[in-house]
């Protein structure tokens, strides 16, 4: 199956895996031509015979996928009404690698926030490196909720306790500490991690696609409904859009440089100071 016509993704298969990676300069943005191409390919893999494993890293080594697009959640219509009864977008394309008869995998060496995390929460695995990889849930400090899968599967790896600190905390969680929440299944030093992922994809597709299948449809069947929860979620992230706080924190978040490369780094360290008083200059 060809796979050349992708803009934002570059995908290689080879004995059974299909190794995706994301080339979305300058910062792996997770805006709508991402979200596109991720659902797109999503779809292939699903359907493919060809495929048992999807391993997702990344061409950007700073960089797994930054986080959602600020601007584009800031043209999201606020709405406080009734609870949906349908997986919105996000929700739809991340849950399609929770439960696709293939094995997913991500290889995790930069940022991955927001949204980011919340793919790679999605999918069977999570591997990171070792004083690279940083994964975040930082949307309250803008005043909105994780709104993609964030809230449910947090707690489901690691507790209740642990998840609040993430998605409350808002902090940076570097790749030894995921791996003792949780957050991923392993740490590994850099030069570890690319042959390590790559055995690991290589022997599960050398077993039975039938099994694999299977084996991945019994887990899932042993593990706490996510679906109910998924909807009270996009209900709760819907009902912050239109706060006024959060439209300010938005607004101020961009105007001191989100989503650029420099600001992005540090971003932790940002977070506290969008609480300024709104007659203040942003973030100084």
């Amino acid at each position: 199956m060809p796979h050349d016509d992708y803009e934002l993704l570059k995908i290689r298969l080879d004995r059974g895996v299909a190794f995706v990676t994301i080339d979305h300069p300058p910062i792996n943005l997770f805006d709508v031509a991402l979200m596109l191409e991720i659902d797109r390919v999503g779809r292939e893999m699903e359907a493919s015979n060809d495929v048992r494993v999807v391993v997702f890293d990344s061409a950007d080594p700073e960089f797994f996928i930054a986080h959602a697009d600020v601007e584009m959640i800031e043209l999201l219509p606020s709405d406080d009404g009734e609870r949906p009864t349908e997986l919105n977008i996000f929700h739809a394309l991340v849950d399609r690698f929770r439960t696709m008869s293939k094995a997913t995998i991500g290889k995790i060496e930069g940022i991955a926030r927001g949204g980011g995390s919340e793919f790679l929460l999605s999918l069977d695995m999570r591997f990171a490196a070792l004083g690279k990889a940083v994964l975040a849930q930082p949307e309250v400090a803008l005043g909105i909720i994780p709104g993609g899968s964030g809230t449910q599967r947090l707690p489901r790896l690691m507790g209740r306790g642990r998840a609040l600190e993430i998605v409350l905390g808002c902090d940076d969680f570097p790749a030894d500490l995921a791996e003792q929440y949780g957050y991923v299944n392993r740490a590994l030093p850099p030069q570890e991690l690319g042959p390590f992922v790559d055995r690991l994809a290589y022997r599960i597709a050398g077993f039975p696609a039938h099994a694999i299948a299977r084996a991945k449809e019994a887990v899932i069947g042993g593990e706490p409904p996510v679906i109910d929860g998924l909807l009270g979620e996009a209900h709760a992230f819907n009902a912050t859009l239109g706060d006024a706080e959060t439209r300010r924190r938005m607004r101020a978040f961009m105007d001191a440089g989100g989503q650029t490369r420099e600001f992005e780094t540090g971003l932790s360290d940002q977070l506290e100071k969008l609480g300024k008083n709104p007659e203040a200059d942003p973030l100084d």
